[in-house]
């Protein structure tokens, strides 16, 4: 008997875990072998707090003083860099406008990324604040967090069940009933299916997938200093990333739940719109995946008790704003389980509750 199960082990529910774990027995049920195993330990690991809607937005800005300050701070400088070619002003407008980014010349573009393809570049944009997140020392963080409050985190545990009683919630994971008064939502791409095997109306939350590409160090530079460099509409995008390259074709496309893998054919596609930006051609792999971005159907985040039942919580629709929303994020869920008034503005609580989508 827990007083909350969060089910997922993602940064999501680790961090919501944590929080609640102050003022309550928590236990968490993640279904693989370890936390972070899908979108989380999968992700590009960057904080752009001008990326995301006006509501992920706050929430990042919400978010920065703790990724500074909690435990020495999570944050390292990287850099965030756009590139477009002639035909692609109006694209690159409106990304630099969105994402606050300052018009430079081609030849510092250059100077940030040497490989440049100088001859197809007509613009580019720089915002210097763009910053690495240590993202796992972040979910060991909140690990620790949990289990020094007492909670626990049970590994292997895949939901088959969900029931609704009059003293609380009945879980089924991995072969064992677990019960608690009050049930986390965190299971990302899962989130609609643990919703409607609890009798939840789901929401829409729907996965998306993400293919990426680990590629040697083009011409053996020294990248370890390069931006993150974008093309215009995010149809490209490349990381340092342990003296490597990550390039990935930034798709989105819409799949059902499951252990993602990369799409060749979309990879390729993407490392072709890289390479035309550049004057090194990718001639191998050193290895490739995919990850889930899960987006409600506004896009916005899904955080708090579900209208129809408020001892139902969603933290979910993170997108690929998981780790750089996390502090504010579950701050929020904490307060509003625990009936204190949230930090944020009203209006903004408004924008991500479950409560928008039953007007």
């Amino acid at each position: 008997m827990s007083d909350i199960i969060v089910i997922g082990g993602g940064i999501a529910g680790l961090s919501a875990a944590a929080r609640l774990s102050a003022d309550a027995h928590v236990t968490v049920l993640e279904q693989e072998s370890s936390t972070g195993y899908h979108a989380s330990g999968r992700s590009a690991a960057l904080y752009e707090e001008n990326y995301g809607l006006p509501s992920t937005v706050a929430l990042n800005t919400a978010s920065k003083s703790y990724h500074y300050e909690a435990n020495g701070g999570y944050l390292s400088p990287r850099g965030f860099l756009i590139v477009a070619q002639a035909d692609e002003q109006e694209a690159y407008e409106a990304d630099r406008a969105t994402l606050g980014l300052d018009a430079i010349s081609i030849d510092r573009a250059c100077a940030f990324v040497p490989i440049l393809k100088r001859a197809n570049l007509a613009f580019a944009g720089y915002h210097p604040d763009a910053l690495d997140i240590d993202t796992d020392r972040l979910m060991q963080d909140f690990i620790r967090m949990l289990k020094t409050n007492g909670g626990r985190i049970v590994t292997k545990s895949p939901v088959t069940a969900v029931t609704r009683s009059a003293d609380g919630w009945r879980v089924t994971a991995g072969g064992v009933d677990y019960t608690c008064a009050t049930l986390v939502n965190a299971a990302g791409a899962w989130a609609d299916r643990i919703a409607q095997m609890a009798g939840i109306p789901p929401l829409g939350i729907t996965p998306h997938r993400r293919s990426m590409a680990r590629i040697p160090a083009p011409s053996g530079q020294d990248v370890t200093q390069w931006p993150l460099f974008f093309g215009v509409g995010e149809t490209w995008y490349a990381k340092p990333d342990a003296g490597a390259l990550i390039v990935s074709p930034a798709e989105e496309d819409p799949v059902e739940p499951h252990d993602a893998w990369a799409d060749d054919m979309v990879l390729a596609e993407g490392i072709a719109r890289y390479e035309n930006m550049v004057n090194a051609p990718v001639t191998r792999l050193l290895s490739s995946w995919a990850g889930l971005r899960s987006f409600a159907p506004d896009r916005a985040l899904v955080l708090g008790p579900d209208p129809n039942d408020a001892t139902f919580v969603w933290c979910a629709g993170q997108g690929g704003y998981g780790f750089q929303t996390a502090p504010a994020a579950s701050q929020l869920v904490a307060d509003l389980v625990m009936g204190r008034s949230p930090a944020l503005a009203p209006e903004l609580v408004t924008q991500l509750t479950p409560d928008r989508f039953h007007p």
